[in-house]
């Protein structure tokens, strides 16, 4: 029974040891992580409510009133007429007014493409302040790597030591080196210790912070897949900053749209119902019932004067628009040339790394060589040692450095 538990657990440690996770997956999760994607729901549901009450236009008006009221003076009929009294003073009446648009001339349909233009603007802009999550995402996540990586050279740096601290200990065993060679070694292991403990608490805190980006608990062990370099060639701008503006453009022209259908004279039916006293027979004394029904136009031309400054704000927006746009594209083009040129400095600098570490590794090995002659000492083979250490960081940095600006040039394009 034991030997199932243990393998139960060996097998589950095994599995947590190859959690993996790529940084798409980690863009993905962080968006969908976001608070602000829950914004998407409500727009979707605020252009639905609006576009309903916008139909609604098209529904049949209906207004309900009543009325009681008393006259000090009514029209009278200078002649006596058997059968007809003299209107009341005290007046009642009860009335339902029912009005049905038959032609706006076109103001509920642009009302409603202005709906949607303005909700997917709305969209456009959402996206664009999620899209922002991939650059914290970069940083984080090629942050990680780094720390891996650095973590990972210096274990193999601390072996490294632990070598040169049983050459130098035969060597004094032999009587060529002294206590003093030694502790040089030491120092420099204690150091290496120190780097380690340093290193693993910033990748904790790193760990941390993208966890909480995407929502998901990594663990320790997880597993960051080292992203593929990409090809700076053939780069076209794609960012959803430019659908912004766009959406934006074509919310400002339904809103031209809609002004004028606000030009149009309008047509309907009406209907009206009524019971009071008197009815429609002005001569009619007591209560009656009635009705009216007609047709009406209406051409409300007061928005004449109102017309030309509306559209010339419109213009306005549209032309602040298009400037927005073009700044934005102009400081897009000069952040793709500083990027571009960043990936060039680290692909140039990465090009000597290996013959710097191989020739480091070379006056290390020769300075090896005179310590366990007895030529060299201690401190001096910890020189050559962290030489050759420092080499092979700088060429993890520059890796990791390269992927950073080509990955932040993927940000900055699409």
């Amino acid at each position: 029974m034991k030997r199932v538990v243990i393998l139960n657990l060996l097998f589950c440690c095994s599995l947590a040891a190859s959690a993996q996770i790529t940084i798409a997956e980690c863009y993905s999760k962080a968006q969908a992580n976001y608070p602000l994607i829950k914004q998407y729901g409500l727009i979707e549901k605020a252009k639905d409510y609006n576009l309903s009450n916008a139909s609604k236009a098209y529904w049949p008006q209906v207004t309900f009133s009543a009325k009681a009221s008393y006259q000090s003076e009514v029209t009278e009929i200078p002649i006596s007429i058997p059968g007809i009294k003299g209107m009341n003073k005290d007046q009642y009446g009860i009335t339902v007014d029912i009005n049905q648009v038959v032609w706006d001339g076109g103001a509920v349909q642009s009302k409603k493409e202005n709906i949607r233009r303005s909700s997917e603007a709305e969209r456009n802009s959402l996206e664009v302040e999620l899209y922002s999550i991939n650059d914290r995402v970069n940083q984080l996540y090629f942050g990680l790597l780094l720390l891996e990586a650095q973590r990972e050279q210096n274990r193999l740096f601390q072996e490294e030591l632990q070598r040169n601290y049983n050459k130098v200990s035969a060597c004094i065993q032999n009587g060529i080196a002294n206590q003093a060679d030694l502790d040089a070694v030491k120092v420099e292991q204690l150091k290496a210790i120190q780097v380690q403990s340093q290193l693993r608490y910033q990748k904790s805190a790193y760990l941390e912070m993208l966890s909480t980006m995407i929502g998901e608990n990594l663990q320790e062990n997880v597993v960051l897949i080292k992203p593929e370099p990409i090809s700076e060639s053939a780069i076209s701008i794609q960012r959803p900053e430019l659908e912004w503006y766009n959406s934006k453009m074509n919310s400002l022209e339904a809103q031209n749209k809609e002004i004028d259908a606000g030009l149009m004279p309008k047509v309907g039916v009406f209907l009206t119902g009524g019971y009071g006293n008197p009815g429609l027979n002005m001569l009619k004394s007591g209560f009656s019932s009635y009705f009216i029904a007609g047709i009406r136009l209406s051409w409300n031309l007061s928005n004449l004067y109102t017309n030309k400054n509306s559209k010339q704000l419109i213009q306005n927006s549209l032309n602040s628009v298009l400037t927005q746009q073009e700044t934005f594209l102009f400081n897009t083009r000069l952040d793709i040339s500083r990027k571009q040129k960043e990936i060039d400095k680290y692909r140039d600098q990465m090009k000597y790394d290996d013959d710097i570490i191989a020739l480091r590794g070379s006056v290390k090995q020769s300075s090896e060589s005179k310590m366990t002659n007895g030529t060299l000492s201690g401190i001096d083979l910890m020189r050559d040692v962290n030489a050759e250490e420092l080499a092979k960081q700088d060429k993890i940095l520059h890796e990791i450095e390269m992927l950073l600006a080509m990955y932040n040039l993927k940000f900055v394009t699409n």
